[in-house]
């Protein structure tokens, strides 16, 4: 759902980055409250899988569109509303400046509609609901399912809304809201299943890891966090480097709402602003659409995998440690 700047107005563009810059400071000075120690490890080993596995676009059978996983919810069951935000604007930042993946203009809205409404309505609302008698199996699975659904269709919804509100005449409101929706009700399904895979995986491996658990008095012997840190770090290696090949290549479900709409996945940015944006992510971009230019080699896919879940660790990291540091320096 990542959205190009011939998305977007200016203004529009403006607003949204100034939405999702007060949901950023809002969570900054929450998480400044904390203690992170705990978060920097699993901060950055989580923001590099969710950056894998959204290089993994799966097919949605019968419609000739594909989806894929946000994240949003799975990062604020484990790490918080707030520090899943933060690791959500970390991913999407290194997406859109190494990877040429969602637009500069349009990055305000691509952080609020795939990160604010994951973390803060996923992960914050629909999972501090359903966990307040206990975490278990089926809670889990049920809210997953639920946030993930609810997650998806307000991010489609609202640029819906945003498209709308940057006067884009070749997308129609109606016409669009009625592709968008749908085809993102089923994406929200399967992230679903995804989600509540991977925090079941955390529940029988390190349940103290999730937002809301309390031991219990007779607790089984669980795995260390580096060593499930390890595991997730693997796995992000795998997915990104190896698996990464076999993504669908059908247009997500907003280029195929796009093509629905307009017969084509994109459409043409005009104005000064928008062509000086689209040269500066190009002369930035080092590996657009996560490959060599010019060339389709796996070997470009398995690079851009492997190298953007480092830079997405690497930047997690570095936010929780400037937080740490601002955090316990002397007020003047």
């Amino acid at each position: 759902m990542h959205m190009a700047d011939a998305l977007v107005s200016p203004v529009v563009a403006g607003t949204m980055y100034a939405c999702s810059a007060v949901a950023a400071g809002y969570s900054l000075k929450k998480i400044q409250r904390e203690d992170i120690n705990h978060k920097i490890p699993v901060m950055g080993v989580l923001g590099a899988f969710v950056f894998a596995t959204q290089m993994i676009n799966f097919t949605i059978p019968g419609t000739g569109s594909s989806g894929h996983l946000t994240g949003g919810m799975m990062l604020s069951a484990i790490l918080g509303p707030e520090a899943g935000f933060l690791t959500m604007i970390a991913i999407l930042l290194i997406q859109c400046l190494m990877f040429a993946d969602g637009g500069i203009l349009a990055m305000g809205c691509n952080v609020w509609n795939m990160g604010f409404y994951g973390c803060f309505v996923g992960g914050y609302l629909i999972w501090n609901a359903f966990m307040r008698g206990g975490i278990t199996k089926s809670r889990i699975v049920w809210a997953s399912l639920l946030g993930c659904v609810l997650s998806l269709l307000l991010g489609a919804f609202s640029v819906t809304l945003e498209t709308l509100a940057s006067g884009i005449t070749e997308l129609p409101f109606t016409t669009f809201v009625s592709f968008m929706l749908p085809i993102h009700l089923v994406i929200g399904l399967v992230e679903g299943v995804i989600t509540a895979s991977v925090l079941l995986f955390i529940l029988n491996t390190r349940p103290s890891l999730l937002q809301g658990y309390e031991a219990s008095g007779n607790q089984r012997k669980m795995m260390g966090v580096m060593k499930v840190s390890a595991i997730l770090g693997a796995c992000a290696l795998v997915i990104a480097g190896l698996f990464s090949w076999f993504a669908s290549s059908n247009p997500d479900g907003l280029e195929w709402s796009l093509e629905k709409v307009t017969g084509s996945t994109e459409l043409e940015a005009e104005g000064s602003l928008h062509q000086w944006a689209e040269s500066a992510q190009e002369n930035m971009a080092l590996l657009p659409d996560y490959g060599f230019s010019g060339s389709e080699s796996n070997l470009g896919t398995t690079v851009s995998g492997v190298l953007g879940a480092a830079l997405v660790l690497l930047l997690s990291v570095a936010i929780c440690l400037l937080i740490k540091r601002v955090k316990h320096e002397p007020h003047q």
